[in-house]
């Protein structure tokens, strides 16, 4: 069973991708609404893959993909946001995120981009 960290501000968001992870029989292992709460929750959680808002407040989550990466360079991160594929998500891809899903998200797209992260390992 595949494990999920959830990093977004909104609680909405958390919630609603959540849902949608137990619904296709993974499982949530840590939540956050700041990069700086991600970055503290990740060795604990060991999550299979992060779920991780680009804007939020205390550290953004292109701050925080950086320093996961840095702390575990296996490190499976998908980028979500609503900034479209922009500079921010260009950089977040190039410090080694998997895959970008834009916001609002559409949970049937969202579900296949998480299967094809967690099953080729892109």
């Amino acid at each position: 069973m595949a494990r999920f960290m959830i990093v977004d501000d909104s609680i909405f968001q958390r919630k609603t991708l959540g849902k949608m992870i137990v619904q296709m029989g993974w499982e949530v292992v840590a939540e956050a609404s700041n990069g700086r709460e991600a970055l503290e929750r990740y060795p604990n959680s060991k999550p299979d893959l992060v779920l991780m808002d680009l804007v939020m407040p205390e550290m953004e989550g292109i701050e925080a993909v950086e320093k996961i990466l840095e702390l575990d360079k296996s490190a499976k991160i998908v980028v979500v946001s609503s900034m479209g594929y922009d500079e921010i998500v260009n950089k977040a891809m190039s410090l080694g995120a998997r895959q970008f899903i834009s916001k609002p998200v559409n949970l049937g797209h969202a579900a296949n981009v998480i299967k094809t992260v967690l099953e080729e390992g892109i």
